[in-house]
């Protein structure tokens, strides 16, 4: 299993968000440096994120999920084009799931397992 891990579950449909784009940054300095990405798959999961056994060094990482296309897709207007969540996690290479619950005018996150 890749260390970071996410879904996302569209809380008004009760079902998960597909075809979700997904890019997964790392904090340098003052900049952003793009590290992996995708697609959320029927589940609302983006498998393999990181290559499996990969690592990451501790520090503060962005998970930005493109809302915009998914809304625009189900033919919704969402008021969040994206969302960004910005996390930190620590050298240990322990596990890290950030889950987002969407929906067109709300959202929230929380650390899973």
């Amino acid at each position: 299993m890749s260390q970071i891990t996410t879904h996302i579950l569209d809380t008004t449909r009760g079902k998960p968000a597909k075809n979700v784009p997904i890019t997964l940054f790392a904090q340098q300095g003052s900049d952003w440096k793009e590290i992996n990405g995708g697609v959320t798959n029927d589940d609302g999961r983006l498998p393999g994120l990181l290559a499996e056994g990969e690592v990451l060094p501790a520090g503060v990482y962005r998970m930005h999920f493109a809302t915009s296309v998914y809304f625009k897709a189900n033919n919704e207007e969402g008021f969040y084009p994206y969302v960004d969540i910005v996390f930190e996690i620590d050298a240990s290479g322990t596990h890290y799931h950030i889950p987002l619950l969407l929906t067109a005018f709300g959202y929230s996150t929380y650390r899973g397992s």
